[in-house]
């Protein structure tokens, strides 16, 4: 869902400002058809999460979301259990009650909070202000959506640890079942790529990350990936499973999706027209399609170290040939090469970096690198 009343400075997610008439329903109607074109890549596989991300899917209302969720139900099959998320943000001009939402068929919620300060909101672009957290938070609790996320930012334009702390103590209050707390970054072609802001120099944001995870694991909120933290069983299913290199359809503007082709021993990676506009041309033309193509072998082992190496319980061996259709004999040296280098160790059929490999987890990484880009 790819519109926001704002683009924040430091957003480099496919955004878009939100027209004064939001096209919703054309959208919508794109939402569908585009799922039922991709239906062959998932027909007899059951669905455990759906996810809607953004922008900001709280734009759409409940009434809408629930149409959405009834053309997939009536497409796939769904888990008892499926786990449904909807990204939003605390503004309260931007969504329905969370209780509308949650008759709509929602039982997650990812909530933007990024800072409980007013001050650092506003530093960072963000449209809303404490007192919106609060309102917000306060809808999820009367809804009974007891599993929700909080989003929070550290190292933030002249944050300070204690800002931080402070921070940290306020989500952890808010009781969430999940929170997301990772580092501010600069990305390229944002506003703040253009007019960087000041932030807190490296080694008082390690300070920030360190205290931080030491609140959040004393709270009981085990890490459980580089920046996530949840209470016991309520980690993100959804992002599980990218980590764990799943399969995922991607529906709407932007979206990337990848599926694994067994009958060709293969991993296919798509990705769906970026702008809006151009994406709902989809519904005359009956492609959505911006790109499409197969992974090779060297790709397939970065991505599949790439994302279970951000697990804290690291890479599962016995993952690897059914996800990448590769035997584990083509990748035995480049991991004896990393245990050697004590950054990786080898226990009950699992790969877990080590403290050293925790800290340099890029450098990890970069061992699974395809030659041609070391």
């Amino acid at each position: 869902m790819p519109w926001c009343v704002r683009k924040c400075p430091y957003c480099d997610f496919n955004s878009h400002t939100a027209p004064a008439g939001l096209p919703a329903e054309e959208y919508l109607r794109n939402l569908i058809a585009d799922l039922e074109n991709d239906l062959p890549l998932a027909w007899g596989r059951p669905v455990g999460s759906i996810y809607f991300g953004g922008g900001t899917p709280s734009l759409f209302s409940a009434g809408q979301i629930a149409e959405c969720l009834s053309a997939v139900r009536a497409r796939l099959d769904l888990r008892p259990d499926v786990e449904i998320t909807l990204e939003a943000n605390p503004g309260t001009v931007e969504h329905d009650s969370f209780s509308a939402y949650a008759q709509a068929g929602i039982n997650r919620v990812s909530l933007g909070v990024q800072s409980f300060s007013d001050q650092l909101l506003e530093r960072i672009g963000r449209i809303h202000g404490a007192a919106e957290i609060e309102q917000a938070l306060e809808s999820l609790f009367a809804a009974g959506i007891t599993n929700f996320n909080i989003d929070l930012m550290y190292a933030l334009p002249g944050q300070s640890p204690a800002q931080s702390r402070t921070d940290i103590e306020r989500a952890i209050n808010a009781g969430p079942a999940h929170i997301s707390y990772y580092q501010l970054t600069i990305e390229p072609n944002t506003a703040f790529a253009a007019e960087p802001p000041g932030l807190p120099v490296d080694d008082m944001a390690w300070d920030m990350q360190q205290t931080g995870v030491e609140m959040l694991e004393a709270a009981d909120y085990s890490q459980y990936e580089v920046s996530t933290f949840a209470r016991p069983g309520l980690q993100s299913r959804h992002n599980m499973n990218y980590w764990r290199y799943g399969d995922f359809l991607a529906i709407g503007a932007g979206a990337h999706g990848k599926v694994t082709l067994p009958a060709d021993t293969a991993v296919q990676r798509y990705a769906k027209q970026r702008h809006p506009n151009r994406y709902m041309q989809g519904i005359d033309s009956g492609d959505w399609l911006a790109d499409s193509h197969l992974l090779n072998d060297d790709e397939r082992i970065f991505e599949f170290f790439l994302n279970q190496l951000r697990l804290k319980q690291g890479v599962c061996i016995d993952d690897f040939s059914p996800r990448t259709g590769l035997p584990w004999a083509m990748v035995e040296q480049r991991v004896q090469t990393a245990i050697e280098a004590g950054l990786l160790a080898a226990t009950h059929k699992r790969l877990k970096p080590t403290a050293m490999g925790w800290r340099f987890l890029n450098d990890v990484q970069q061992i699974f690198l395809p030659a041609s880009r070391q």
